[in-house]
């Protein structure tokens, strides 16, 4: 399986979100997945990706031009496309992927993880969508959420859609087993 992983460019401030991040990429390589993620060599990104080559998976990164001549492309990547804009990056990932995870991160993981999230729902794709919920990171978000549910703003069966964990292997576990069939309304 070929996991789409949305995370930071940046550390955090908890230990933790590093620790996660190393062990997603470590329970990828040793799971026999690959990983697809935005192709950066710094932050929560550089650690899931480091951790993923060094336990043996293919690891392809997809950045935008803009930034790999920031230097911040990954040196070591399996494979790594470089494309215009951040909306072929998005797509790239998505084409190339089986299913998404989403690490701590900041705005541009929030936003990646919602529209992959939203084409489940949508039926664009039938490809699952995690969270890994690294020392409750995304438990504001999964509160927020379920009161979105409450208010009538998105069905429960698009909420449970999610697949939440704070194991690694479980998650990937999970994500391989969970039905996301599109069914209309």
């Amino acid at each position: 399986m070929r996991i789409c992983v949305f995370t930071g460019s940046s550390m955090g401030n908890e230990p933790a979100y590093q620790r996660g991040a190393e062990q997603l990429g470590a329970a990828i390589g040793q799971g026999g997945h690959e990983l697809v993620y935005g192709g950066a060599s710094v932050g929560l990104m550089g650690i899931v990706a480091d951790a993923a080559l060094s336990n043996g998976a293919k690891v392809t990164g997809v950045l935008p031009k803009a930034l790999a001549d920031l230097e911040l492309a990954h040196p070591d990547l399996s494979e790594l496309h470089i494309v215009g804009s951040m909306h072929e990056r998005k797509m790239m990932m998505a084409e190339l992927s089986d299913a998404f995870v989403a690490l701590p991160g900041g705005i541009g993981t929030l936003e990646e993880m919602f529209e992959v999230w939203t084409w489940t729902q949508l039926g664009f794709h039938s490809k699952s969508v995690g969270l890994l919920n690294v020392q409750g990171f995304y438990d504001p978000l999964l509160l927020f959420l379920s009161g979105v549910v409450d208010a009538g703003f998105i069905k429960k069966k698009h909420f449970d859609m999610l697949v939440v964990d704070t194991k690694p292997v479980e998650l990937l576990s999970r994500l391989q087993s969970t039905d996301v069939a599109y069914e209309p309304k």
